[in-house]
């Protein structure tokens, strides 16, 4: 299993963490590199810094074996692969700061025949600054190999799907793709399809835009079916009996880094072109803020109804079920714009010791407490539990459908 090839991963979170393990437990002599202190400490100690099923024990067994080790800065490597966070501006253009600082990182310790990677979702034409990065920074890139090849995995299952999945590799020469194609093969059970960058990398965008148009379409629906008096989830149900047709399920917005980012990376490159794509991330945020006025005007009937404020539960903050990513969180930014409203709110999150903004409450009091009950994501927890009848309750995930 040992081999003498070392990889530098730049960026040890939700996807960097589980390829660094993998790629360590496979024998791989592995640094990897996060700009967090604290993050780097807990890896050295063959602990997580993230929730992930079987994640712990790849990084326990990988630190343990010493073939992982985590670092404040990158060293000489075989194999580097930048994986690092690409978020938006508040205008929702692309933010590629942290992949250009990466490719400045490692400037100093490329050496001639190393592979460049680039994992990080990304605008197209991204592999190309990082190759331009490192030119800017003096290095010569002509003996150097560079490819781009999204992760496309799911979380709660990232440690079986970084293996099962296909995987994309796309070079910036054909090169490139092939010598970033064997890099993945020694680990990837998946097939291992091989393009050029640029379609590597609209392929990744394409595929959550994708995913986002459809969630859009469910979405617009349930605005629809509440004006209509329509149950969403018994139409949906119904008219997926169709065999062509599948309808995804309706929620409280989309969240994550990947589905509520990626589609304006294509927007951001052909604004005037990309129409449908556009109007499917604004019909998916004006979901959320259609579930917070929807909540809000059920505090006011309560509150004049009873003449008090009412006490929300508010259960779920992550960005989908039975995870502890917040990232871009539709459920977050509800249960914020309450608490600016001055709702009295018992937020439940199982999957979070505890957040800085708001002070947890256990799921049996916030139900006991609460005189309206929302459920904003749809964890195993409240599946499994039994919402008061005598409670107003605001499913907005289809919690039993």
């Amino acid at each position: 299993m040992e081999k003498k090839e070392k990889v530098c991963i730049l960026g040890l979170g939700y996807i960097g963490l589980p390829t660094a393990a993998l790629l360590a437990n496979r024998g791989y002599h592995v640094l990897g590199v996060d700009v967090l202190p604290e993050v780097v400490d807990t890896i050295n100690r063959g602990e997580i810094h993230i929730v992930e099923p079987d994640l712990d024990a790849f990084v326990h067994a990988a630190v343990h074996s010493g073939q992982l080790k985590a670092s404040l800065s990158p060293q000489e490597a075989d194999i580097f692969v930048i994986a690092v966070p690409t978020p938006i501006h508040e205008d929702h253009s692309p933010d590629i700061g942290y992949v250009l600082s990466a490719s400045r990182m490692i400037a100093p310790f490329v050496r001639p025949g190393n592979l460049i990677i680039l994992e990080s979702t990304s605008p197209v034409g991204t592999t190309e600054k990082v190759k331009a990065e490192l030119e800017k920074a003096g290095v010569n890139t002509e003996s150097l190999f560079f490819a781009y090849c999204p992760e496309r995995v799911l979380p709660g299952q990232v440690m079986k799907e970084l293996i099962e999945n296909d995987r994309i590799v796309g070079g910036l020469n054909p090169a490139g793709t092939q010598k970033g194609a064997a890099f993945y093969k020694t680990f990837v059970k998946g097939a291992v399809l091989e393009t050029n960058a640029r379609t590597a990398e609209m392929c990744k965008l394409t595929e959550n835009a994708s995913r986002d148009a459809g969630i859009a379409f469910a979405n617009e629906l349930s605005i629809i079916c509440d004006d209509l008096g329509i149950d969403v989830w018994e139409l949906i149900s119904l008219a997926n009996k169709h065999p062509r047709v599948n309808i995804l399920r309706p929620g409280t917005g989309v969240g994550g880094h990947c589905i509520a980012v990626d589609p304006w990376f294509i927007v951001s490159r052909t604004p005037e072109k990309a129409k449908l794509i556009r109007q499917a991330r604004e019909v998916n945020n004006y979901k959320t803020h259609w579930v917070i006025e929807k909540i809000i005007n059920a505090c006011l009937k309560f509150r004049i109804d009873r003449n008090r404020k009412p006490k929300v539960a508010c259960l779920g903050l992550a960005f989908k079920p039975d995870i502890d990513d917040l990232r871009e969180s539709p459920a977050l930014e509800v249960v914020r714009k309450l608490k600016e409203e001055k709702t009295e709110c018992l937020v439940v999150e199982p999957n979070v010791d505890n957040h800085p903004e708001f002070e947890l409450t256990d799921l049996e009091d916030a139900l006991t407490k609460a005189d309206i009950i929302v459920v904003l994501v749809g964890h195993s927890p409240f599946k499994k539990a039994n919402l008061p009848e005598d409670k107003q309750v605001l499913d907005f995930v289809g919690l039993h459908h």
